[in-house]
Order: C-alpha cells, then structure tokens, then sequence
C-alpha cells in the first residue's frame, strides 16, 4: 500500500517526483470531460517509463483477438478505446538542451490536482549546469461546459537564467496503442493544415472508420510587459505533426505564459464532411472567449455538479479525500449527457480493458447515478436494450436460445477472448435483469420495465431456462460449467450466485409479465405476439425456479459457492503471509484456482442484491465464512463487503472496507494503479456510504434509512433525489436530519419510525 499524496480534502498533492511511480503517478492525476479524457503524463518530453494516452468516448478500434488456441464462438475481435492524436505535447529545450525529467535536474517537483475546481498543476525548478534556474508551471483541465475544448498553459519564470527558451506546442497523430494485439497502428492521416494562426490534424482509425479533427491554437503572453520580449515564432511541420516552435531569448526575472487551446471534434457528433469546419469553428470561439473566461465557466459547472454529487464527512480527512476522488472522477468520464456512451472500467486512465462495458455498470455503478439522477440511470438501461438484438446473437453463436449480454461490448458484440469468462461468466445477464428491478423499485417508475424492459428479461429468461440442465435423478435444475463473480474458479458447477440470479430472473420476468396483463390487456397480448411467448415456455420458466438447486453446507448453515468448494482446503487469508499477497502477484494461475481463496464478493454479492430474501443470523453465518477467505483483489470487492458488514452490524470491518475501497488507487492498495484506476469500483465507495452507513433502501415501497456513524467521523451528509424529490440526509454523533430540498410533502422511514417531510423542512431523530 502507497501513502503518496497529501491528505486534503480537496486536492490530490504530490510532492518530490519518483520516477519508478510514474505510471501510477499519471493514472492517479487523469482528467476527462465525458467527451474525452487523459493520463497525467507530462506535457513535455519525458524519456523515462510513461503510458502516454488520451482517449476519445466512444471512439474505438477492432483489435483482432489473440489467442493460442482458438475455440467455437470465440469473438473475433476484442474492441478498444483508442490512444488518439496527441495534443497535449509542448516540446521544451534551454540553450538547446531538451528538458526531461529523465535527464534535468531539478527541484520542489509539485504536482496537484484540483477536485473541486477540476484543474490539474505541476511544478517544479529545472537548475542549470551552473546554477540557473527556471521555475516551469504546468496548467491544464477540459472545460466541462464545451466537451470538444481543452486548454493549457505553461508559466515561464526565469529567476537567474539567461539564455533561450525555446517551446514547441504540437499536435501529433502518430501514436500508438502499447497493448496493440499484432502491434498495429490504428490511425490513418486524412488531412493536415498549418497557418500562423492555427494548426489542424485530422486522422481516421482504420476498419471502424472513426474520424477525429484536432484544431490548436497558441499564443505567447509577456507577464513582464515592462521588459520586452522578443519572441519568434516559427511553422513546424512534419508527417502527421503540426506545431509552432516559439524561440524565447530571456534574461533574469523574465516571465511569460505560453497559453495552448485545443478543440476535437468527431464523427460521432458531427458529419465528416463538416468535422474539420466545425472544430475550427468551435476554437475560434474558444480563442475570441479567452482562457480565463473559459476556465471560469468550466469552474462554475463543476461548482454546481459539486452542490447535486459531493458527499460531505467531517473528522476523517483521508476518508473525504477519497470519496471526493471517486466522485470526480465518476463526473469527469460519465455524467449521462450521451446516451450512447457507457462506463468503462478505467474511464479514460489506460489502455487495460479497452475503455469498454462490463456488468459492473449495472451491479455497481448503478445506484450512483439512480440515487442522484434517474434520468442518467435510464441512459444506461437504454444502452442495454438498444443492444438486445446483439445479446440475442451472442446466444446463438453459443447454440442457445434467447439473449447472453456480452462480458465486454462497446456496440452490443461481445469481445472479451478468455475463454472461462467469455462462455462462463453468464452471471453478468442477470447483472441487467436486476438493474432493470433497481430502476423500477426505486423510482417507482413502470413505463421503462413494461414497455422495453421487459422484452430484454424475457430474452434473458429464455437464455436461462436453455443453459440450465435438468438432474432427473435428483429432480432439480443445475447450471453446470461456470464461473461466478469469483473469478478465481473457474468452469464449476451449480455457483450459487449464478443459480439465484437465474431463478430469480425467471420469476422477475413471470411477475413483470402478470403486472403487464394487470394493467393494459391489450398491450399484453401485442407483447405476447411481438415476443411469441407460450404458455409452455412459463410454465417451465415456473419449474425451473421451483426445482432450481442451491449448494447447502447444513453443518454450517451457509450457502455453498459451488458444487466442489468445501472440498479445498479452507484457509483463511489471515493465515497467509503478507509478502505473498495480493495472489495474482505472486501465485501460479494453477494455484489461485486449486486455492480456497476468494477474488471479489460472489455469495456476498447475492446476499447484498437480496436483503429482504434472508434474515440477519443466515447473512451474518455466510458473511463470517467467505469474507475472511476473500483477498478483495478485485476492486469491486471492498465497497460489497462493507455494505453487508454494515447491515449485520460490523460496524468497525465494514469502516475498514470502505477506507479500503474509497482509497484503493490513491492508496495503491493492489499494487495494480499503474495501468489505470478503478473507476467503476469508485461508484461502489459512494454506494458504501449511502447504502451502508446510511442504511439507505426501498422497503415496503417507502424509502427507508437506518444510519449510523462510522470510525472516526463526527458528521457526514449527502444528497439523493428520490421520486421527484430532492432530500439532504445529515448525520452526526447526536442526530439524523434529512431536509426535503424539493418536491411534493414525502413520508419515509428512519430507523423504524416514519418522519413526515415538508418542503424546506428539516426533520431530526436522535442517532441510534
């Protein structure tokens, strides 16, 4: 574990440069705007270890899948989020001598992001063969209220030297990707264009045909308007770079700021033809607005998203510093404002799981956006349903019925290529059933289950009700040769997790069907013959769930992962030495499979879905089994764990989770931040606090908290809309205070009482 960075509730501080860290040093400083995001790389040239990338929503590249041995149904190509043309680049050298990190010497190296004002700083003062020196200021950030524009800044403050400066902003279209399968350039120049006021590059990637225009503007600023400075600016061009070199002779004391605006425009928003016209267009106003302006405006909206997304904690900096952090960085790649778009693993912070859609989005980034905004949410459920007729491929291609959501997609094609998770990890399909069921309960909105949803889990239930397999000597439905959330099993029988999610499924869509019939017969009966469901097809769905098995350890009362899972040999981590952990850095793949011990949340995980279907002792006896025979190197493991901890009372275990959680990439906890950070794992920190200190739920169709006060924290608050209502939940060592901020009057249940809300009313109860 890494404790790197300044405690601070605001701000993300590093102080002093280790060049071994910088991988995780530039996943951990990324900024995104939801249309296009980067690593924290350097602006200028840096000759030392560096993942270098900047990534475009939604633009993607085939990368053809490789594999040793190539089996049926495999996908052909495994879809990527793209390294894209590179605009961030500001070449520097001093008397001729590039500057790099790698090879200058230098002091007070500071680097800072700004969370609340979305702006990313880095410092420090290169020294001289003969002590000169240069203190070099680097500014950055992507508005957030004009998605196409992104600015920079370099501040120049010569304290003794003189010489020249020189500085060479650029674009550069010849990058590639460094986890490229064949090592292939995904990128072709269509046009290039310099004048003395603006350079553009337009590339398009190859097979998918995604065009990309870059337009850049620079401009040199005197901070010392008494003491001339008489720069010269040249036209640098070269194959698939386009750039400005300013020559900049300086004395001691001078100062000035080089200001780099970008504009990048694609052909997902604006039609080829008039891509390059538009960019330029959108950087003219850009330029005739100002950096200032521009900054102020990006700042403004980031205030507000503050005031709807922040989650205030008192008395615990580091525990507010990381929720802070996830939140940022949820806001930065996803806000729902394209319904196209999704959430990605690593967001816009690497190249590792190509930037593409996982279950994660419904299991665990879900009930950020449901519980803050519902519309976001929806987005997300219509990307699904836009994608059934892909689902119901990718089940064919398997000789099954019905729809299989892929493991990985960025259009609906299923793209993932190891095998045990491609053709095992099914698990993901009800992932989606059960988000559909979250919308639902929560908003107590019908419209999206009755008039698509619905259709997506009757496809989900076919798939289901085709993959079980039927026992007759012991009269029961198996699913064999899976793998469960766990993913150190693989191709086991009868994971429990996976046979609840499809039973459950099964008896949602039975319920969603009838509830259908209840309210529109006509509208019914036209599903019925959309969907050409009989009435053979529900009764097996019905026996299924009736006859559906479960592993059962009666011994011990618990719920066995699978079939075989008693049969290893039951070790609990505590036994292990800590220089064997995290597993997958130091075990054989053979080993973690044969082991007993436990990735991420897999019984817990259907324990933490279904409160309402098992008491507390039954939660609490599986919990005390699995959680210390879990490693939690998954990121999605931690934010789980902590919810249940909190629900049967482990107040102090479920603290230390969320610590665990909110800080996983600040704090390094896997040892796996280098290649990018866990966003969707972030989603989880805030649902920790929500869902589990704050007991926050939806029983008996009223929205129901049980609140307590975690570890050392003297307060905490946050927001949540609820129904057409926005309310402020309020937590301190004496009492809870929830405040209705907006809508209609609201009746709720805290704790076991129900508080009446009025609009602009605050309601307190003693904290228990």
């Amino acid at each position: 574990m890494t404790h790197r960075f300044i405690d601070d509730e605001w701000k993300i501080i590093e102080e002093g440069f280790a060049p071994e860290e910088s991988r995780f040093t530039e996943s951990i400083f990324t900024l995104g705007n939801e249309h296009m995001g980067l690593r924290g790389f350097f602006e200028e040239r840096y000759t030392g270890d560096s993942l270098p990338g900047i990534y475009l929503a939604g633009v993607y590249y085939p990368d053809k899948t490789k594999v040793g041995w190539w089996k049926n149904g495999y996908p052909e190509y495994f879809a990527k989020v793209i390294n894209s043309t590179n605009w961030i680049g500001i070449d520097i050298e001093i008397n001729g001598i590039p500057l790099d990190l790698a090879t200058s010497k230098f002091r007070d190296f500071r680097r800072e992001l700004d969370m609340k004002n979305g702006r990313l700083t880095r410092s420090f003062v290169w020294t001289g063969p003969r002590g000169e020196e240069i203190v070099f200021t680097f500014t950055r950030f992507l508005s957030m209220t004009r998605k196409n524009i992104a600015c920079l800044a370099v501040e120049v403050n010569s304290l003794n030297f003189n010489g020249v400066i020189t500085l060479l902003p650029y674009l550069d279209g010849d990058v590639t990707n460094e986890d490229a399968n064949y090592g292939e350039k995904f990128w072709t120049k269509i046009n290039q264009e310099l004048t003395a006021e603006t350079a553009l590059l337009t590339m398009e990637t190859k097979k998918t045909g995604f065009r990309v225009a870059t337009a850049m503007a620079t401009a040199l600023h005197n901070r010392h308007p008494e003491t001339p400075l008489p720069a010269k600016k040249e036209l640098c061009s070269a194959e698939e770079l386009v750039g400005y070199r300013y020559s900049v002779p300086v004395t001691a004391g001078a100062r000035f700021t080089l200001h780099k605006l970008v504009a990048v425009c694609t052909s997902r928003d604006f039609a080829k033809a008039d891509l390059e016209t538009t960019s330029r267009a959108k950087l003219a106003k850009a330029l005739a607005d100002g950096y200032d302006l521009l900054y102020e405006e990006h700042r403004a909206k980031l205030h507000a998203m503050w005031e709807e997304y922040d989650v205030v904690i008192t008395g615990d900096i580091r525990a507010q510093q990381g929720i802070r952090y996830c939140i940022f960085q949820l806001l930065s790649t996803y806000a729902g404002s394209d319904p196209r778009l999704n959430i990605g693993p690593k967001g816009f912070s690497g190249e590792k799981y190509g930037g593409v859609v996982y279950w994660d989005t419904e299991a665990f980034c879900f009930p950020f956006y449901l519980y803050t905004n519902a519309e976001i949410a929806k987005n997300l459920l219509f990307f699904r349903y836009r994608q059934l007729d892909k689902a119901k491929e990718n089940a064919a291609k398997l000789g099954l019925k019905g729809a299989l959501y892929p493991m990985v997609t960025i259009d609906g094609t299923e793209c993932h290529n190891e095998w045990e998770i491609t053709f095992e990890e099914i698990h993901r399909n009800g992932a989606i059933a059960y988000a559909i069921h979250n919308y639902t309960r929560y908003t107590g909105d019908q419209s999206y289950l009755l008039d698509y949803g619905l259709e997506i889990l009757v496809e989900i239930s076919r798939f289901w009700a085709d993959r079980v397999t039927y026992h007759p000597r012991k009269d029961c439905y198996m699913i064999l040769g899976v793998t469960g959330p766990n993913e150190y099993e693989n191709n086991v029988n009868n994971n429990w997790y996976t046979n609840l999610m499809a039973a459950w499924t099964l008896t949602y869509t039975i319920d969603s069907l009838n509830l259908l019939q209840t309210e529109n017969q006509a509208k019914y009966a036209a599903f019925i013959d959309k969907t050409g469901l009989t009435a053979e097809e529900l009764n097996q769905w019905r026996t299924i769930t009736e006859k559906m098995y479960y592993p059962y350890v009666e011994e011990l009362g618990i719920f066995e992962q699978n079939d075989l899972y008693m049969d290893k040999e039951l070790q609990v981590v505590a036994d292990l030495p800590p220089s064997e952990l995290p597993l997958n850095k130091h075990w054989s793949w053979d080993r973690i499979l044969r082991s007993c011990f436990i990735k991420q949340a897999d019984v817990v995980q259907g324990l933490y879905f279904f409160p309402e279907k098992f008491d507390r002792e039954t939660v609490r006896r599986n919990f005390d089994f699995y959680e210390p025979r879990t490693v939690h190197e998954s990121s999605l493991s931690p934010s789980v764990h902590s919810i249940v901890a909190s629900r049967i009372g482990y107040k102090d275990k479920a603290y230390a989770l969320y610590l665990r959680t909110a800080r996983l990439d600040l704090d390094n906890y896997n040892a796996d931040t280098d290649d990018g950070i866990h966003l969707t794992s972030m989603a989880g920190s805030w649902t920790a606090i929500v869902e589990g200190f704050a007991g926050l739920a939806v029983r008996n169709d009223r929205l129901t908290l049980a609140p307590y006060l975690p570890g050392p924290w003297t307060s905490y608050s946050f927001k949540i809309t609820f129904r057409g209502r926005k309310l402020r939940i309020t937590v301190d060592r004496e009492q809870v205070s929830v405040q209705l901020l907006a809508g209609a009057p609201l009746t709720i249940v805290v704790y076991d009482d129900e508080v009446a809300l009025a609009p602009d009313f605050c309601r307190t109860l003693k904290t228990r």
